[in-house]
């Protein structure tokens, strides 16, 4: 990324931020009517779910003002998870952005932030009944070409969210049993970008940043002793390696979006 390129998206991101600031709650409300209320296959969770991060954290005057001004919309994404959840019998296990899993893990982050005791509920209840009983996931089928998510990961990176630790790590002996052993190699190894110039096969660079910050959580709900842990330590290193070096790689395919993950990841503790 050039110097001017920087300065440009930085000039961007400060009037997007004004404008955010400025607009009335009720505008977003209408927005949401607009844009969201006519969704009623639910399904794509995840620009919903890092929008929900963002206004249930804020860190700055300005990061409050915003939380306050998109309250609205939060409520009504909350209000779809809550009308729609009940009706999904069977999780979505994909790589890309109608994951189950994924849209679950943030949405109960958000859920336990706000204090919204119901989704909380809601959210533990699904995700227990979609994936506490999986055993022996074929992990070694992953990645698909245009993954960036791993659908394995995903899943024990949200089951981490509503089990004990001892809970839990039975339940991922059980989930990847051969994690231990340092297998399969195709999910503990970094994937390969061949063409960053596709908008598809670039996604397996957010892949490997995904793969990273959820390695990282799951080790780190993992008890110390616990062979895996060091396994997937090892692992995530190895995969923010490869997927940080390439955030800046000069091609807007990759660059308008890889951002968001690597900071997740770099915000995601180390264990």
């Amino acid at each position: 990324m050039t110097p001017a390129t920087c300065a440009a998206r930085a000039r961007c991101t400060g009037l997007f931020t004004v404008a955010l600031i400025g607009i009335p709650p009720c505008t977003v409300t209408g927005c949401w009517c607009i844009c969201c209320g006519c969704f009623r296959p639910f399904r794509k969770r995840l620009r919903f779910a890092r929008r929900w991060m963002r206004i249930s954290r804020p860190r700055t005057s300005d990061g409050k003002r915003w939380s306050q001004n998109l309250q609205p919309l939060a409520d009504g994404f909350a209000e779809k998870y809550l009308s729609f959840l009940p009706k999904q019998n069977y999780p979505i296990r994909t790589g890309v952005h109608p994951n189950t899993a994924f849209g679950l893990a943030f949405a109960l982050d958000y859920a336990r932030a706000v204090g919204n005791r119901q989704l909380e509920a809601l959210i533990v209840e699904r995700s227990r009944t979609y994936y506490a009983h999986d055993t022996n996931y074929p992990a070694s089928w992953e990645p698909g070409g245009e993954d960036f998510f791993s659908p394995a990961l995903m899943e024990a990176d949200l089951i981490r969210r509503v089990m004990s630790q001892t809970e839990f790590a039975a339940w991922f002996h059980r989930f990847l049993p051969g994690v231990a052993r340092g297998q399969p190699r195709q999910l503990l190894q970094p994937a390969i970008v061949t063409d960053r110039t596709d908008p598809k096969l670039v996604h397996l660079d957010g892949l490997n940043l995904s793969r990273a910050w959820c390695m990282r959580s799951i080790a780190n709900a993992l008890p110390r002793n616990d062979t895996a842990r060091t396994v997937l330590a090892r692992s995530a290193a190895a995969h923010a390696k490869a997927g940080l070096d390439q955030v800046a790689s000069g091609n807007n395919e990759g660059e308008h979006w890889l951002a968001s993950f690597a900071v997740y990841l770099l915000t995601t503790p180390e264990p």
